[in-house]
């Protein structure tokens, strides 16, 4: 609450005359930020192909945005393992990322910009890990430099669209 109301430049009491809880707080934050990635994903043009609008995705959300935007992100993160409705709203806005990645790799599959047997729904999975990932790890170590991840995360993104789906034995896990 600190950060927000530093960021805010008011005291928390003062926060607390437009918002009634810490929750809509930051249930206010995250719909902030789920409308900037909604608009993101609406702005694609998947014209310029599928890996130039991801890397200036990429580019955008690790490296470009602020600092203090990843460290409160991280804080809610946090927030949400103690907290069942902020637990609630980050799996809302997790769902719709979600959908928005695989809303845009189907239409990219359509386009044949990707194999049509392509593990969409596990390279959605492991973006999402990857991408928790670099903002822990930029919100954590200072030395950190995001932007020197972005072709390595280019490459781990062509491997998991551009490669078949492992078809899974029956019986066993892949």
């Amino acid at each position: 609450m600190q950060e927000i109301c530093s960021d805010a430049g008011m005291s928390a009491g003062n926060l607390y005359r437009y918002f009634p809880s810490k929750e809509a707080i930051i249930a206010g934050i995250a719909e902030r930020d789920r409308a900037e990635v909604a608009q993101d994903f609406e702005r694609a043009d998947l014209s310029q192909g599928l890996f130039s609008v991801l890397e200036g995705m990429a580019r955008h959300h690790f490296s470009v945005r602020s600092i203090e935007q990843v460290k409160l992100c991280t804080e809610v993160m946090s927030e949400a393992r103690r907290n069942p409705e902020i637990a609630r709203i980050s799996s809302a806005f997790d769902a719709d990322v979600r959908r928005w990645l695989t809303e845009m790799f189907n239409t990219a599959e359509s386009r044949g910009d990707i194999p049509q047997n392509a593990d969409i729904t596990g390279a959605v999975e492991m973006l999402m890990v990857i991408a928790d990932g670099i903002w822990w790890r930029r919100a954590l170590d200072p030395q950190f430099n995001a932007e020197t991840m972005i072709p390595v995360f280019m490459d781990v993104v062509r491997h998991l669209l551009l490669r078949p789906a492992t078809p899974k034995v029956a019986g066993k896990e892949s």
